[in-house]
């Protein structure tokens, strides 16, 4: 029997374009035990699936490494109490080591701490310190200790040392290249700056310290049989730079005679860093979907723990803690509430502006707010397993995953760089023998702008960059797309398939009606009807007595009540023998009702559930409860038939309820009295009719259909199960988030294909333009550097979409 694949994630350094994603994704997919490896560039990212008995994840970094490149790992320094002995520390070290995700641990006992190397994206601090304390030891992170730096920060960092650098050096001969044109004779030009070997001086520092992270990547790809862009740019300024020293060389007593090309290979290197700086702040803003979210969490807890209160980092909030929470305050972790009474603000989840009530027994979300009440909680869920982690989660995935026209870039730009450098040695050859005969300047030219020009690296930024913006922009109004796959194929949509219950409406009854008889008192017959209702376990009975108690009618003691299955409930309230149900109930007990049938049946057309009441033998009126339809519905139904798109409810329910229901939202095809097996076959039917259907539904009774549909979207809050039932999440309960979802696929779309349009069109026009000597090589190098730019910049307008809040 095969072992179940494992999912994980690794943070790679060191790549500079898309040929060096696409050779770690084919060295991973390679490895044998790895089901599948994608790469991402612009979230310099891998995810993997692979079989744990075939293969580790120490496997994947050890061949991440042979390719060239790293992976980033944060380390903490954590305090462990409780250690007596040497065995203690490495009992201790032997525990943390065996943890998925940990690199390395290491634990001293005479400083009583613990410095540990890990995954963040495989464990959690929590998950950590819960493994100390399963051990029979404490530890929490010490105090004092700063946080890793982000990778990226420091990356751009580092480039922008490296521009200033390189600019600093570059602008004296950039200034002497000027002083060539005879347009500018008027400048003045220091004779020192004619001189080759001060042009040196100058360009050295920049070609091998600016330019070192060039050539290192370029040895690494081509040790590893692959090319990347990074082996364009060194071989262009390779050549312009050691051509120079060459003429330098052999002009030595005659520098005025010199073809120096130091100002080409600097100026180029100088452009292509501040590229670089700029793409590393717009990839940093790309992600800004992520830091919201995280944003969102608390970032303490006031614990009580051995009888005393005490605040902690969130991290180190266990499962079992009891959680004090004041007004105003953000709810640490997913719990449920042991004392207290509140209403808490879950609008960043559920898109819901009332707070809703809570009491002892009630469930509470991670990182809502409590409104007005002091409430003591009991963490159920901590770390990654809290719904706003599994969200983010969701969106990093969705980041990190490929679409499939992604995978077509991919390839292009895999091929992309050998095909250019046979270019560029034949556009030297034909400048040098035929364009001008003998003319190694304008040939070596001509060869350094076509290599220069043709970095693929807008081709590799192009899908990725977009995707991020577009799935980071939706999640932030509640829409999680659970891969690049699903944004890509939702906009195919033509079929929308809805569930009735918890998706068209709320899922839960409502008192809608109530209709007494002549010479009865309102107020009287529900506080009569309500406290008979009030001992029935049934939904509809709760949903009456709800009705009647929200009108603040007081209810009286019972004191007799018989529950009927099937027909309903007989109760004595005040001395009066009450009666509560259906036809039948009234019938066997001698009850006259034809008065009240023709309006009883009006109800249930409407698709109302009536119950019939009577007070001493005598009928007295009815009470009708229906699952009310969400105020949005009929809005968000109408703007998916205004994109064209059918609109079909599909429910269990009976077909005059559901067509009721269908009339009053303003659907038009209704498939009622289906059974959850039966909804995946009506989907395939729809699919066999040549439909692209979306299956929208709660994520439970309808996951048959949500897996069948070609796009599976689960109405939920973020629960465990919406989360896993569908490809799409969709955390508001707000049909318009089917609109939304369908909109910002089309856009994320539109701007993918415009950015590889884009990218396509720098590299077709720009090589036959640089191949005929149009494009100085320092120009080549600035058009490079704004491609790629222009190309994350179009894809960070997706930032700015509108969509219904």
């Amino acid at each position: 029997m095969s072992s179940e694949l494992k999912e994980t994630s690794l943070q790679i350094t060191g790549m500079t374009c898309a040929a060096c994603a696409t050779r770690i994704e084919k060295g991973l997919n390679k490895l044998d035990g790895v089901e599948e490896a994608n790469v991402n560039l612009a979230l310099e990212k891998s995810i993997i699936k692979y079989n744990p008995e075939k293969i580790s994840e120490q496997d994947f970094e050890k061949k991440i490494q042979d390719l060239g490149y790293g992976v980033a790992k944060e380390k903490k320094e954590f305090s462990i109490t409780g250690m007596t002995c040497a065995a203690c520390a490495n009992r201790i070290e032997k525990g943390l080591s065996k943890i998925e995700g940990v690199s390395m641990a290491t634990v001293n006992l005479a400083l009583e701490n613990a410095t540990i190397e890990f995954n963040p994206t495989e464990v959690s601090v929590s998950d950590i310190i819960q493994r100390v304390e399963k051990l029979g030891y404490g530890a929490h992170i010490k105090e004092n200790e700063k946080d890793t730096a982000d990778f990226r920060e420091q990356a751009i960092k580092k480039q922008k040392t490296k521009f200033i650098i390189a600019a600093i050096l570059s602008l004296p001969l950039l200034w002497s290249m000027i002083g060539h044109f005879s347009f500018t004779s008027f400048i003045y030009m220091p004779e020192i700056l004619m001189n080759p070997w001060v042009q040196m001086v100058l360009a050295t520092p920049v070609q091998f310290y600016v330019g070192w992270q060039f050539y290192v990547s370029a040895f690494k790809a081509l040790k590893n049989k692959s090319a990347n862009m990074d082996v364009l740019v060194a071989m262009g300024t390779s050549a312009a730079y050691f051509y120079s020293v060459y003429q330098a060389i052999i002009t030595i007593g005659e520098p005025h005679h010199a073809q120096l090309y130091f100002e080409t290979s600097a100026v180029l290197i100088t452009l292509i860093v501040l590229g670089k700086l700029f793409e590393a702040k717009a990839k940093g803003r790309s992600s800004e979907a992520i830091k919201k979210l995280m944003g969102l969490q608390a970032k303490t807890a006031l614990v009580v723990r051995n009888g005393v209160e005490q605040e902690i980092p969130l991290e180190e909030v266990v499962i079992g803690d009891t959680i004090l929470v004041k007004p105003g305050e953000k709810i640490p972790v997913d719990g449920e509430v042991i004392e207290g009474y509140t209403a808490v603000d879950e609008s960043m989840l559920t898109g819901e502006s009332i707070p809703v009530d809570k009491t002892i027994g009630s469930i509470l979300f991670g990182s809502t707010i409590n409104k007005n009440g002091f409430i003591k909680m009991r963490a159920t869920k901590v770390g990654r397993d809290t719904a706003l982690a599994q969200i983010i989660k969701v969106v990093e995935d969705a980041q990190g995953s490929k679409a499939p026209i992604q995978r077509m870039a991919d390839k292009i730009s895999g091929v992309f760089v050998p095909i250019v450098i046979v270019i560029a040695i034949i556009t030297f050859i034909i400048w040098f023998t035929l364009v001008a005969p003998g003319e190694f300047r304008s040939a070596l030219e001509a060869m350094i702008a076509v290599l220069v020009i043709a970095c693929p690296c807008a081709l590799g930024l192009a899908t990725p960059t977009s995707i991020m913006a577009g799935s980071g922009r939706a999640a932030e109004f509640g829409i999680l797309f659970k891969g690049g796959e699903h944004l890509e194929q939702t906009h195919h949509i033509d079929t929308v398939v809805v569930d009735k219950t918890g998706t068209v409406t709320y899922g839960k009854p409502v008192l809608t009606d109530v209709i007494v008889e002549d010479g009865v008192n309102e107020e009287e017959f529900l506080s009569l009807i309500g406290a008979s209702e009030k001992q029935s376990e049934h939904p509809l009975a709760e949903a009456i007595v709800q009705g009647i108690e929200d009108r603040s009618i007081e209810l009286p003691n019972v004191g007799k009540f018989e529950a009927i299955p099937g027909y309903g409930v007989k109760a004595v309230v005040n001395g009066k023998e009450i009666l509560v149900g259906t036809r039948k109930l009234m019938s066997n007990n001698g009850i006259t009702i034809s008065t009240i049938l023709s309006k009883m049946e009006e109800l249930e057309a409407n698709g109302k559930t009536a119950m019939l009441a009577s007070i001493d033998g005598q009928y007295a009126g009815l009470v009708a409860v229906a699952d009310t339809i969400k105020e949005t519905s009929k809005k968000a139904i109408k703007r998916l038939k205004d994109m064209n798109i059918e609109v079909i409810m599909m429910t269990g329910d009976n077909k005059r309820t559901a067509n009721a229901i269908g009339v009053e939202v303003g659907v038009n095809h209704v498939i009622a009295e289906v059974l959850p097996e039966g909804k995946a076959e009506e989907v395939k039917k729809l699919q066999a009719s040549g439909k692209k259907v979306a299956m929208v539904g709660d994520g439970i009774n309808d996951a048959p259909a949500l897996a069948v549909a070609n796009i599976g979207m689960a109405i939920g809050t973020g629960t465990d199960v919406a989360m896993e039932a569908a490809d799409i999440t969709l955390i508001r309960g707000d049909l318009n988030s089917i609109a939304d979802a369908i909109i910002m696929s089309h856009k994320t779309m539109r701007n993918i294909k415009q950015n590889l349009f884009w990218a396509f069109a720098y590299n077709t026009l720009g090589i036959p333009i640089a191949a005929i000597g149009l494009l100085a090589p320092w120009v080549a190098g600035a058009a490079m550097a704004f491609s790629s730019v222009s190309v994350v910049l179009n894809a960070l307008r997706l930032q700015r979409v509108k969509l219904v809040k």
